[in-house]
C-alpha cells in the first residue's frame, strides 16, 4: 500500500499553507539533488515516494552512494523473503560498516561539538581534538576487555564526555545503551539492567534548574543489582569520589592511552544501540538497533528531509536516554557540529522565568536546525515569550518538533513568534524505528497543522477497522514495506516472539504501530496521538488531541490530560486540568471550555467529568502519560512508576470523585 505524496498535476488547496521554500534554496537542497541524480523531476514527490518504497535495493543503495557513507557495501543491497515479507527482509548481507567511523570522518579542524550547559559554561571541540578524545577512551575499553557485541552503558547528562564514551563504543564494537541522570535508580537498573553491560560510564552528578543534583547513592544501587558491571569510568570528576565496591574504577580524562583511532567494522545488522520504550504498562523494551540500519535511517533524514549541510550546526533539546539524542548526533555524519545543551530549557529568576537559554545557544552557535517539543512552545507562548524579538536568528532553517502532536494554532504561533522564513517540521516515528514515518521536506510548503511528507523508503498507510487504507479519514497507522531501521529484536529470552506479538500481531508482516492518525489528500498527515489512548465513548472511536488543542486557547490552563474511565459498561472521557498559578478555574470556565471543545471538534469529545489537580503525569522523557492517569482513576495499577517524572501526581488520579468533577 503506498502512501499518498504531494502531487503536482492539480492545485492544491492554498488557505492552510503557510510557507513556502524559495525556488533558489529548494532546488539547491538535498532532496532535490538526489532525486535529479535518480532521474527525478524533483518537484514530482510522488514518483519519488513510489520508487523509494517499490525498488527497495536500489533506492537504499543510492542513499548509501549519496550519502558517502564509509564501508563495504557489498553487492546485494536487498533480500526479499516471501515466507515472512517484513521480518524476514534482509538489507546489504554482505556489508561491513562502523558507525563512529562515519561519525568522524567529516569531523574536521572546524567546530564539530559545541557544548553549552545553564551556568553558561561554554566549550568547543573541533574535530580533530574530538578524534583524539574518541581513540583513548576506545583504547580504555579495548584495555579492559571489550569486544564486538558487547555492551557499554552510560548514566550520563548530555556533555561532551557522553558524546565520546558512546563514540568510543562504537569504534570498538560495542554496543552502547544509556540512561539519562534524573532517572531512579529503579528506572535504571529496569533498563540497563536487562542487558548486562561490562562497562558502566557515569556521572556523580547534575546541575538541573539552578540545582546540583548528587546521584553517588543511585550508581551504589545501581552497581549493587548489576552484576555484569566490571569497570566503571568517571565522568568530570576523579573516581575516588564515587563508591563502587568491589568493582573496578577510573577516571574518564585518564582512561586510555592510545591514540591511533582505530574501528571494528562490522555487518550491516550488528547491534550498535538498545533503546527503551518509556511507557508504564510494564518493563521497559529494550529494542536492539543494528549499525547500518541506524547509519542509513538518519542520513536520509538529515541530507534529504532536513536538508542538514557540511557546517551546519544542529541542536536538539533532549537528554542522552531519548532517541533525539541519538537521532542528533547522526548529524555529525552530514559534517555537521551537534550542539549540546545539558539543564533546563527555561529557568526560574527572582523576576520569574528566563526562557532564553535555548535561544541565546542557537544564536550564538548559529545553530541551522534547531529540534523541540510542543510542550515547551506552549510554554513560550503562554509566557508570551516571542524568540524572534530577542534574538538574531538568521541563520536558522529548520524548527523541528517531536514528542506529541503539535495543534494548527502552535503553526500559526511559530511563524509568528520565531520566524517566518524557514522550514517548521512536526515529525512523528519512533524508539522503535529510531527514525520517521512522517516528517518535513525542504521542498513542499509547510502546511497549518500537518505533517509534511511521508518518508522516504517508508511505505506509510492509515488503515480503518475494515483493513482498507483510507485517505481523509482516521485509523491505524502501519508501514507494508521493510526498512533498514526496524528492530533487529527485543533483548533477552523471548525477545523475537515479544518484538512480532507488538508490531506485527494485529496485521501480519505489516508494521502496526501504535498511532491513529490520517493521511490528507495534500499529501501530508495528521497523528492524533497513541491508539492506546483513544477514547470510545457510546462505541465511537475519538482522538484527545482536539480537546487538548481547544484547551489551550484558555489563558488559566496550564496544562491537562485525558482520558477514559469505565461506566455502567461504556467509557466516559474525564478531563483533568491543572491551573496556572493564580488563576481561577470556576464553573463559568468550565462551562466556556465544554461549548470550545464542542465547537471545535464534536459533541461526543464533551468531557462528561472535568476535575480540577495539582499536576499533569509525565514520562521523564517529557510525555504525557494518558495511560498512567487512566489505569490510577480506573483503580488499576501503574507498572515501572520509574518512567514517570512525578509519580506520586497519580495518588489524586486516584482518588477522583464523580462529585467533585467541576
Amino acid at each position: 500500500m503506498n502512501a499518498p505524496s504531494q502531487s503536482t498535476d492539480r492545485p492544491q488547496p492554498v488557505a492552510d499553507i503557510l510557507w513556502r521554500p524559495g525556488r533558489e534554496a529548494a532546488e539547491a537542497s538535498g532532496l532535490a539533488r538526489f532525486a535529479s541524480a535518480e532521474g527525478f523531476d524533483p518537484a514530482d514527490y510522488r514518483s519519488l515516494h513510489a520508487w523509494s518504497i517499490s525498488d527497495l535495493g536500489g533506492f537504499w543503495s543510492a542513499v548509501w552512494d549519496f550519502a558517502g557513507v564509509i564501508g563495504d557495501k557489498g553487492e546485494t543491497a536487498f533480500l526479499a523473503s516471501e515466507e515472512a515479507w517484513m521480518t524476514g527482509a534482509r538489507f546489504f548481507p554482505e556489508a561491513r560498516l562502523n558507525f563512529a567511523e562515519n561519525m568522524l570522518a567529516r569531523a574536521g579542524d572546524g567546530v564539530a561539538v559545541h557544548y553549552c550547559d545553564e551556568t553558561g559554561r561554554d566549550i568547543r571541540v573541533n574535530g580533530t581534538e574530538l578524534r583524539a578524545r574518541v581513540a583513548r577512551v576506545a583504547d580504555g575499553l579495548r584495555e579492559a576487555g571489550i569486544v564486538p557485541g558487547d555492551r557499554v552503558a552510560g548514566i550520563l547528562p548530555n556533555t561532551i564526555d557522553a558524546l565520546v564514551a558512546l563514540l568510543a563504543a562504537a569504534a570498538t564494537g560495542a554496543v552502547w545503551t544509556s540512561c539519562s541522570p534524573d532517572f531512579g535508580s529503579a528506572a535504571i537498573i529496569d533498563r540497563i539492567g536487562q542487558v548486562g553491560p561490562m562497562v558502566l560510564f557515569v556521572a556523580p552528578d547534575y546541575i538541573y534548574a539552578g540545582k546540583r543534583h548528587d546521584i553517588r547513592d543511585r550508581i551504589a544501587e545501581v552497581l549493587a543489582c548489576i552484576a555484569s558491571v566490571e569497570l566503571v569510568v568517571v565522568s568530570g570528576a576523579s573516581a575516588d569520589t564515587v563508591e563502587t565496591g568491589s568493582v573496578r574504577k577510573a577516571s574518564q580524562d585518564g582512561f586510555g592511552s592510545g591514540d591511533a583511532l582505530e574501528f571494528a567494522r562490522v555487518p550491516f545488522d550488528h547491534p550498535l544501540y538498545i533503546l527503551y520504550t518509556s511507557g508504564t504498562t510494564g518493563t521497559p523494551k529494550a529494542i536492539v538497533h543494528r549499525t547500518g540500519g541506524v547509519i542509513l535511517q538518519h542520513l536520509k533524514e538529515h541530507l534529504l528531509h532536513g536538508d542538514v549541510r557540511e557546517g551546519d550546526a544542529l541542536l536538539w533539546y533532549t537528554n542522552t536516554a531519548w532517541m533525539m539524542y541519538h537521532w542528533m548526533i547522526s548529524a555529525m555524519c552530514c559534517g555537521a557540529a551537534v550542539v549540546l545543551y545539558d539543564g533546563a530549557p527555561i529557568l526560574k529568576t527572582a523576576g520569574g522565568l528566563d526562557c532564553s537559554p535555548l535561544w541565546r545557544l542557537a544564536e550564538r552557535a548559529g545553530v541551522a536546525h534547531l529540534g523541540i517539543s510542543p510542550k515547551y512552545l506552549a510554554t513560550l507562548a503562554a509566557e508570551n515569550y516571542r524568540p524572534a524579538d530577542h534574538h538574531d536568528l538568521a541563520k536558522l532553517r529548520a524548527l523541528m518538533s517531536a514528542g506529541a502532536p503539535v495543534m494548527p494554532h502552535q503553526f500559526d504561533w511559530v511563524y509568528a513568534a520565531i520566524k517566518g522564513d524557514m522550514m517548521f517540521a512536526s515529525i512523528s516515528g519512533g524508539t522503535e524505528i529510531l527514525g520517521c514515518f512522517l516528517l518535513g521536506s525542504p521542498m513542499h510548503p509547510v502546511r497549518r497543522g500537518q505533517l509534511t511528507v511521508p518518508a522516504l523508503g517508508h511505505a506509510v498507510g492509515v488503515m480503518d477497522d475494515r483493513g482498507a487504507a483510507v485517505i481523509g479519514r482516521r485509523g491505524e497507522l502501519v508501514c507494508t514495506e521493510p526498512f533498514p531501521s526496524m528492530p533487529l529484536t527485543f533483548w533477552g529470552e523471548g525477545g523475537w516472539e515479544r518484538y512480532l506479538g507488538t508490531y506485527f500481531a494485529d496485521r501480519p508482516e505489516i508494521w502496526t504501530h501504535g498511532d491513529v492518525a490520517e493521511l490528507m489528500p495534500s499529501g501530508g498527515g495528521i497523528v492524533h496521538g497513541r491508539s492506546d489512548s483513544t477514547l470510545k465513548p457510546g462505541g465511537v472511536r475519538i482522538g484527545t488531541s482536539e480537546i487538548y488543542a481547544a484547551c489551550e486557547t484558555f489563558a488559566e490552563i496550564e496544562d491537562g490530560v485525558v482520558f477514559g474511565v469505565s461506566a455502567d459498561g461504556d467509557e466516559e472521557v474525564v478531563l483533568c486540568l491543572k491551573a496556572k498559578p493564580g488563576a481561577v478555574v470556576d464553573a463559568e470556565l468550565v462551562k466556556r471550555i465544554r461549548a470550545r471543545i464542542r465547537a471545535d471538534a464534536s459533541p461526543r469529545h464533551v468531557p462528561a467529568r472535568i476535575h480540577l489537580v495539582s499536576d499533569i503525569p509525565y514520562t521523564i522523557n517529557g510525555k504525557r502519560m494518558e495511560g498512567a492517569a487512566r489505569a490510577a482513576a480506573n483503580g488499576g495499577k501503574v507498572k515501572n512508576l520509574g518512567s514517570l517524572a512525578n509519580p506520586a501526581c497519580l495518588a489524586e488520579y486516584g482518588a477522583l470523585d464523580r462529585s467533585a468533577a467541576l
